[in-house]
């Protein structure tokens, strides 16, 4: 881990995502800053939705950290800190990426994580640059599921677009569940990793690894929102920018990530 990441735990707070960007906007971020909560009592996922969460099941944090690029040069960021994800996963519970995908874990453009079609987590980047000659702050919020599923689908209600999953879903059944400190610590070390690799190259550096990772890959998929009329294709990977790939009567369409919502066509 960066010697200069600094480490903030705090009881409860409205949201890791909105306090860190509170301190970009005043002025107030030097280092990266990695700050988890026990508790968010306003959590959010994309597009201003709710993220619901239960203080003992789920992992809440965020990781502010400056890009001495342009916003329109982080392109695709979301998607590696999915890929990020995955390997701190793996590292916490000493189980292969190779053994995870087999038990059904995915990524779903461009920012969920799932087990079998069910939602495990997801990914929430915000912040910008202050002026031109100022490095781009960004927020990179994770909010996982760990355990008690059946829990965390009450607090979810009948409405929710997916199912729930937790992260004791992958664990063997003999296997005792690592704390969450330790958890929190190993996904900070995979995000940092994965940003300077991300930083030297670019988003294509990461294509084909994300590809094998892509939920609906190959599936017939609609895309609604934005204000705009749905749109189907056939899903088919993404671009070197991370911009979703689809297939509409033998053209493809590149799709950007925005206020939208992806779905398998039923």
């Amino acid at each position: 881990m960066s010697p200069n990441c600094i480490l903030e735990r705090v009881a409860t707070t409205k949201s890791t995502n909105d306090d860190l960007l509170a301190r970009w906007r005043a002025g107030e971020l030097i280092d990266p800053v990695a700050r988890i909560a026990r508790e968010q009592t306003a959590g959010k996922g994309r597009a201003g939705r709710v993220w619901l969460s239960n203080p003992e099941d789920t992992l809440c944090f965020s990781l502010a950290h400056p890009f001495y690029k342009s916003p329109n040069e982080l392109s695709g960021l979301s998607l590696v800190i999915g890929l990020a994800v995955i390997a701190g996963i793996a590292a916490a519970l000493g189980i292969s990426e190779t053994a995870l995908h087999r038990q059904g874990l995915r990524l779903k453009w461009p920012n969920d994580l799932l087990i079998n079609s069910a939602k495990l987590g997801g990914i929430l980047i915000e912040g910008g640059q202050a002026n031109p000659s100022s490095p781009t702050w960004l927020v990179m919020g994770l909010g996982l599921n760990l355990r008690n599923v059946n829990i965390i689908k009450q607090h979810l209600g009948a409405n929710a677009s997916l199912e729930a999953a937790a992260l004791d879903q992958l664990m063997p059944n003999q296997m005792t569940a690592p704390d969450t400190e330790f958890i929190w610590l190993k996904l900070i070390e995979s995000f940092e990793s994965h940003i300077a690799q991300f930083t030297q190259h670019g988003f294509g550096h990461f294509q084909h690894r994300w590809k094998q990772w892509d939920a609906y890959d190959g599936l017939a998929v609609y895309i609604s929102g934005a204000g705009k009329e749905p749109i189907s294709g056939i899903a088919s990977g993404v671009n070197d920018t991370g911009a979703l790939l689809l297939n509409q009567n033998n053209k493809t369409i590149a799709i950007h990530a925005g206020d939208i919502s992806l779905r398998v066509q039923s």
